[in-house]
């Protein structure tokens, strides 16, 4: 049951939070160099919007994954419960209700385009970390 839960939490985050990190960095160049009416910005948020819900699974099927192994309060897995919250606030305060401020607008502002890029970055940042700290897993038994 653990490699199967492992396994889905794994895919998971490669088949929901990658689209999102791609979707989100691609969104506020385009959205500044799209033809009027081009619907690929708007295609881009669509993404987001859709693979935050799947994403909800990675966490859950994280935690899920961490009570079988009796991982649940190693601080690597701690610290990566608090990036993945802090993760999905960015996600959900700030990229996607910026994503929406952007194409509510005739000309988006290039100045809020630039911050949604660096906020996004933010995001991406924080699940590169979860992702090591996934992989590394300080203070494990693996050897590593």
């Amino acid at each position: 049951m653990t490699k199967l839960l492992l396994s889905v939490h794994v895919l998971a985050a490669i088949l929901a939070i990658g689209p999102i990190a791609v979707a989100a960095s691609l969104f506020p160049r385009l959205v500044r160099t799209a033809a009027p009416g081009e619907g690929t910005p708007a295609f881009l948020h669509r993404i987001c919007r859709a693979y935050t819900a799947v994403g909800v699974a990675v966490p859950a099927f994280g935690v899920a994954t961490g009570a079988r192994l009796g991982v649940l309060t190693d601080a690597w897995l701690i610290a990566s419960i608090v990036l993945t919250v802090i993760a999905a606030g960015v996600l959900g305060l700030a990229i996607l209700p910026g994503q929406r401020r952007l194409l509510a607008v005739e000309a988006p502002d290039p100045a809020a385009a630039v911050r949604l890029a660096a906020v996004t970055g933010v995001f991406n940042l924080l699940w590169a970390v979860v992702v090591v700290l996934m992989i590394v897993r300080p203070g494990s038994t693996t050897g590593v």
